[in-house]
């Protein structure tokens, strides 16, 4: 990978909750300094660069053009990501990007190449996997024994829907491409999938793209043998939030509601304290800084967030032609 000097400039694309994140982890920094930023709409980024004291600029393609610039963080509309991560990339910078990586399979395959002919740094952030959910039941899973179903929902009361690009059909993506971080819990656990089945629903908004609620329920089967159910909605036609991840095994089983979690099995029902998400992106921010000045070890590979994009594209195929996909 192409080195960095011991000072890194950064530029966010984005002025949304993971870009306001990372420029307070930026501005602490010692190794780093954020530069320039801009975003989606005028008024925002105007707000975003007051608050943090940076310059402004009108468009990605004069952020990523920038001379002195080491990095580009990219945490923007979705359909804009494989576009922005080829432009920085063509430019010499490192990337960093909110997951999805793009919402065109072939994209992000062909941006993961890229990155390596260049030898650049491209980092999907993946902060599920760094969080107290998916590190307690990583903890945990050996005590299930041989684990033959999972289920893992989520659901967002949000009423009324606003409209806005994560309620966008082209802006947004398939629900689980823009949330691929369900399916990667899964992957990163239990490996590779044989067969993705999945269905959805949209309530669109009359002569729009915008839609004012979404439900995607997909099943994954795997190698070992586990069935996955994975539910995923949010909107104005939801009338209770959710975050529940079950995991059942021959010898016990693990129960997370939100915050709470459990392992029951035949010695009783063991209460599991689950850390704040709070801090992650802090987290992920100063690992990747940590991997640009000295190659620490990143904690999830391209190959990994693709395989995951990859499955999240078998079940959008899936819901669009209504027959089970076998990988």
């Amino acid at each position: 990978m192409n080195k960095v000097s011991n000072f890194i400039q950064v530029g966010i694309i984005g002025t949304g909750f993971a870009a306001c994140r990372r420029a307070e982890v930026l501005l602490q920094s010692k190794f780093a300094s954020l530069v320039a930023v801009t975003g989606h709409t005028q008024e925002k980024t105007e707000e975003f660069a007051a608050k943090y004291g940076v310059s402004l600029l009108n468009s990605w393609p004069e952020l990523v053009s920038l001379p002195n610039l080491d990095l580009v963080v990219i945490c923007t509309v979705n359909n804009t990501h494989g576009a922005i991560a080829k432009a920085a990339l063509n430019a010499g910078k490192h990337v960093i990007i909110e997951y999805p990586l793009s919402l065109d399979i072939s994209e992000a395959e062909d941006l993961i190449n890229l990155a390596r002919a260049k030898n650049l740094l491209l980092h999907v952030e993946h902060i599920e996997i760094l969080g107290g959910l998916h590190q307690a039941i990583k903890e945990y899973l050996p005590k299930l024994g041989n684990v033959f179903y999972a289920r893992y929902i989520t659901v967002k009361i949000d009423n009324p829907a606003p409209e806005k690009w994560t309620y966008h059909h082209d802006l947004y993506g398939f629900p689980l491409m823009a949330a691929v971080s369900r399916i990667h819990r899964f992957t990163n656990l239990f490996g590779k999938v044989t067969s993705v089945s999945c269905q959805s629903k949209f309530w669109n908004l009359p002569n729009s793209q915008y839609y004012s609620a979404c439900l995607c329920d997909a099943q994954l089967k795997f190698e070992n043998g586990l069935i996955a159910d994975i539910t995923y909605g949010k909107g104005d036609k939801f009338w209770q939030s959710y975050r529940d991840f079950e995991i059942h095994g021959e010898e016990g089983s693990l129960i997370f509601k939100g915050d709470k979690g459990h392992l029951i099995t035949s010695a009783g029902n063991q209460e599991i304290v689950i850390p704040s998400r709070r801090g992650l992106f802090q987290k992920d921010t100063e690992i990747v800084l940590n991997h640009l000045l000295t190659n620490d070890i990143l904690y999830v590979s391209n190959q990994a967030s693709y395989y995951a994009l990859k499955m999240a594209d078998f079940a959008r195929k899936s819901a669009e032609t209504g027959t089970t996909l076998f990988v």
